[in-house]
């Protein structure tokens, strides 16, 4: 198969030398070192048998190098001399390349370390940048210039060339490749970059010593994504070097999210309205930045048409093909052009050696001769009668006079300040001399021997090509397995000198061996780059705190700003998506940054918590006053009406509810959180056992004053205390029962506020909080059922609406509203039950005295008043039942004593007695009286202030005969007089207190019985 292909590449190869009859030599000479006969182009190849040997001849014209020099081994090159096959043109920088492989191999023919006593010979072609005269040209290397030799058996000879140095583009350089690979002849090449010549299968004897266009592809993608610049346009050479330049640059700008806008191919020989197209997509293009991977051939031509009408300023990006070639310098609109460059090296005696062109050596070579021609614009003298017009012809000039002096040319050939792919060429001729000193050379005690006899083929030099590793000048050559050497780059900018004139800066580099970031741009890069940087983008860069949003239908360059979610930040530019904060941090208002999250709590500092603090101290200062009050006047009637013991252990209740609302106020702790909500319910509880054991007490005292009941006997001082201690208890039990299971601890919580954190305590049964909560209310509720008063309703209203305020108000508030519960029914107690006494104690002394009490009109809602006829004042209710006076009318009663100032009877004797009288206000039987006396009863035991003035007596009530009997329970003795009818008796035990001249506050029980009443 691969014989096959050979044959078909060969025939293809000699159809295209006869086409090519154009660039046919008509003359020949002998004035080259070379022999040249003039011979018939034949229509196909034969050979004929002399003897033993058969002669072969070569189809086509043999063309003569432009340079040559015999040799034991020699090496070939080709090069493009002359910018294209119809012009008489010669490329300076060319001509320089292919005068420093002829350097390059006279230095080494005079080093005594490399190939010593072997000389080296060179065949340099020129291919007028064409493919096909570079196909001749290596199809002439593999067979030399003989057109007729003879073998033994057939025409195979081995090649006249060791090794061959060229091309200058990709696309010749292929094609020289599928034409000298085969016989296994090294190629070596200087600038062509396309990475699809690192395939071995393909291109097997291929080596280079500039890096891949991969490398550069990825270089300059990282360096377009480093200026920021993610929307360009891209242009390149259509041509290998161009294509699989750019195929390579996209995709890596593809993963550096870089956008192309658009993405244009020209060549050369296109016609001009192609090359106009291209133009015009730049100017109208919305990219600024340009992307050239192209040649400097076909560069040069784009940026011509692009002077002939200006365009918006452009940011170009080239790519070592025509970045550094000094014609493009010339286009100043390019100013700020930045690219990839091969790197800059010093060859010493290289000028001296370029300069050196005496007029001898000047008319010996036809290349040479035009190229003084085209410098000085004058004629040389021919010395010769040979002409060889490779690729054109000249045009009338003046003769040359001899005062040219080259060292004063301004021309790319003397300027040796940018030697670079100049250095590519003479690393790849020592590259070659290394090869071929391994394949001939040994080592003797330290000293190389080598036989130039020899024989030596290609292959063998392609096989220690490979092996090759040494430093010349400083710098490194060698080959990986795909024949690439490493990846060095310069970075440089085009910079306007004072002058105006483009000159190249160095700003950067770039070192495919780094191990981790593969691009190093030097930190002279601001201080070199005097241009200023341009922007590029489809849609405006992402500040922080927002994302990309692709817009719909475009390149993933061209996107919306979309600010982040909340709780999300971005603190890159274009980021592609929002993070969220950790759990205890939140975005700032530009969502960039995350801060710790303010943690709330309601705290003594702030307004409301002094507000608070101060109310609720102020209430525990209020109850521990109105205490003081009422025990300085602890002898009162009205402090002794009041059930003062309960009274005390109320107010020490309210001040301490008081007070356990300041443990709601603070950061919450472990103890805190356990104390305040059991301080809070133990000590209400308390509160409000008290206020039902006072409400248990008028009850008990209502009930006391029916007939036959003995209630009040059983609720004493003893068993309100009990009372109180089993109602408060109870709320221990539970409170207890709570923080064993399942305590209160504090809590952060996070979920209430998502810019804040909420410091609180988190009830660790809820079941428990409730039910200490419900223990309260049912307390509270009792006491309203019992007894409706005003303070009971202020406290029943303030807990049935703190439940949904609790439930509802935000964080630290929600603290807040229990606070505010505690303090508003603590202040309905104190204010409603105690404000009204203490107002009477400290403002109205005067009513709080016994005659005051014992003169005092009062009603109650059973509408039974109290009158003393000698004070002349009678309270009457809406629904009055009757009056009941002290008197000493003789038409109701008789008796004997002497009346008192007051009007009251005092005794006077064994038959002295008191008398009682009711005055119905409405007709009634007996027992409505007896009602009504009853009803007096309880309403003296309510009021605690009634005096009864002398001994025990009988009592007469509007005629009916009541029998009275005082107990003196301090002396225990009982006083009673006889009953008329002593077996029908009502009866009613009322307990009060008694004030005599000789006792004070004894308590006693009178028994009532009325003459005649029912069972």
């Amino acid at each position: 198969m691969e014989i096959s292909s050979l044959f078909i590449g060969l025939r293809l190869a000699l159809g295209l030398f006869e086409l090519n009859s154009a660039l046919t030599i008509n003359n020949c000479g002998d004035g080259l070192k070379h022999r040249a006969e003039c011979l018939e182009v034949r229509a196909g190849a034969g050979f004929s048998t002399e003897a033993s040997s058969v002669m072969c001849e070569l189809l086509g014209t043999a063309r003569l190098p432009a340079f040559s020099v015999d040799g034991d081994y020699v090496i070939g090159g080709v090069f493009s001399i002359h910018y294209n096959t119809q012009k008489v043109n010669i490329d300076a920088v060319v001509l320089k390349i292919s005068r420093v492989m002829v350097f390059a191999i006279e230095e080494i023919n005079n080093s005594t370390k490399l190939l010593p006593g072997i000389r080296l010979g060179y065949q340099i072609h020129d291919s007028c940048a064409s493919v096909t005269v570079a196909v001749h040209a290596a199809f002439q290397l593999s067979n030399g210039l003989d057109p007729v030799f003879y073998t033994g058996a057939n025409c195979s000879k081995s090649s006249t060339v060791m090794a061959v140095v060229g091309e200058s583009g990709s696309t010749p350089s292929i094609s020289i490749s599928h034409v000298i690979g085969p016989f296994n002849i090294p190629q070596v090449s200087h600038s062509a970059t396309c990475a699809c010549l690192s395939d071995k299968r393909q291109y097997p004897s291929f080596f280079r010593t500039i890096p891949s266009d991969q490398f550069q592809a990825v270089a300059l993608a990282k360096l377009v994504k480093h200026f920021g610049w993610t929307w360009i346009g891209a242009v390149r050479s259509d041509s290998d070097y161009g294509n699989n330049g750019m195929a390579a640059f996209l995709d890596a700008a593809h993963k550096e999210g870089i956008c192309v806008e658009y993405s244009e191919s020209f060549y050369r020989t296109h016609p001009r309205s192609r090359i106009q197209r291209v133009a015009d997509v730049i100017r109208s293009s919305t990219a600024r930045v340009v992307v050239a991977f192209s040649t400097n051939g076909d560069m040069g031509i784009l940026l011509e048409e692009l002077s002939r009408e200006p365009s918006p300023p452009r940011q170009w990006i080239g790519s070592e093909g025509w970045i550094t070639h000094p014609d493009m310098l010339r286009f100043t609109f390019c100013a700020g052009a930045i690219g990839f460059a091969i790197q800059k090296a010093v060859i010493p005696g290289l000028r001296d050696f370029l300069l050196d062109l005496s007029p001898t050596k000047v008319a010996a070579s036809p290349v040479l001769t035009e190229f003084w021609e085209d410098a000085f614009n004058c004629r040389l003298e021919q010395s010769t009668k040979v002409e060889l017009i490779p690729c054109g012809s000249a045009t009338d000039k003046k003769v040359c006079n001899g005062s040219e002096d080259i060292r004063k040319l301004q021309s790319p050939y003397t300027d040796t300040s940018q030697v670079r792919s100049d250095n590519m060429v003479y690393k790849a001729i020592y590259a070659i001399a290394h090869a071929i000193h391994n394949a001939v050379c040994q080592e003797t005690n330290s000293t190389p021997q080598c036989d130039k006899l020899t024989r030596t083929e290609p292959k063998q030099v392609l096989t220690q090509l490979k092996k090759v590793k040494f430093s010349q000048n400083g710098y490194h050559v060698s080959f990986d397995a795909n024949g690439d050497p490493v990846a060095t780059y310069e970075l440089v900018n085009w910079q306007k000198s004072e002058s105006g004139s483009i000159v190249l800066v160095t700003v950067g580099y770039y070192d495919a061996s780094l191990p981790l970031a593969k691009v190093q741009i030097c930190v002279i890069l601001s201080m070199y780059c005097m241009w200023q940087v341009p922007v590029s983008v489809c849609t405006d860069s992402c500040p922080h705190g927002t994302h990309k949003v692709l817009q719909e239908g475009k390149p993933i360059c061209c996107n919306d700003c979309v600010p982040c979610p909340e709780g999300e930040i971005s603190n890159v530019t274009d980021s592609s998506d929002c993070f969220p904060c950790p759990k205890e941090f939140w975005p700032n208002a530009n969502r960039d940054t995350c801060f710790p999250k303010p943690v709330e709590f309601l705290s003594f500092d702030e307004v409301l918590g002094i507000i608070l603090a101060a109310f609720s101290v102020g209430g525990a200062c209020l109850a521990i006053i109105t205490a003081s009050v009422f025990f300085r006047h602890r002898t009162s009637p009205i402090v002794r009406a009041n059930n003062s013991e309960l009274s005390f252990l109320l107010l020490f209740s309210l001040t301490l509810c008081f007070l356990c609302s300041l443990t709601f106020i603070g950061a919450p702790s472990e103890w805190s959180c356990m104390l305040r909500h059991t301080a809070f319910g133990i000590t209400f509880v308390l509160c409000i056992s008290c206020v039902l054991g006072k409400t248990i007490v008028v009850l008990m005292a209502f009930r006391a004053t029916l007939p036959a009941s003995n209630v009040m006997k059983w609720f004493g001082p003893a068993q309100q205390r009990l009372s109180v201690l089993a109602f408060t208890l109870i709320q221990v039990v539970i409170c207890i029962l709570w923080l064993t299971i399942s305590p209160p601890f504090p809590f952060k919580n996070f979920t209430q506020f998502k810019d804040k954190i909420i410091l609180e305590c988190a009830l660790g049964s809820a079941v428990g909080f409730w039910a200490v909560l419900g223990y309260i209310g049912l307390l509270a509720i009792l006491c309203f059922i019992l007894l409706i008063t005003f303070s009971m309703l202020i406290f029943c209203a303030v807990w049935i609406t703190f439940i949904p305020a609790y439930v509802s108000s935000p964080g630290k508030f929600t603290v807040a509203v229990e606070i505010f519960a505690i303090l508003a029914s603590s202040f309905g107690l104190i204010l409603c039950i105690f404000a009204p006494k203490c107002f009477i104690i400290l403002f109205k002394p005067e009513k709080n005295t016994k005659k005051y009490v014992m003169n005092k009109n009062a009603s109650y809602r059973n509408g039974v008043a109290l009158t003393h006829s000698g004070a002349g004042r009678k309270v009457v209710s809406s629904t009055h039942l009757g009056t009941v006076s002290r008197t000493t009318s003789a038409s109701l009663l008789s008796h004997s004593g002497s009346r008192t100032a007051d009007g009251m009877m005092t005794p006077s004797g064994t038959n002295s007695e008191k008398v009682l009288v009711v005055q119905p206000t409405r007709s009634g039987t007996g027992a409505e009286t007896l009602a009504g006396m009853s009803l007096l009863a309880h309403w003296i035991c309510d009021l605690g202030g009634n005096t009864l003035i002398g001994t025990p007596g009988d009592y007469k009530l509007s005629g009916d005969v009541f029998k009275a009997r005082l107990r003196d329970r301090n002396k225990g003795t009982v006083n009673s007089a006889a009953n008329p009818l002593g077996n029908r008796l009502g009866s009613l035990n009322a307990g009060f207190f008694v004030s005599t001249p000789a006792i004070s506050c004894i308590r006693v029980d009178i028994t009532i019985c009325k003459l005649g009443c029912r069972d």
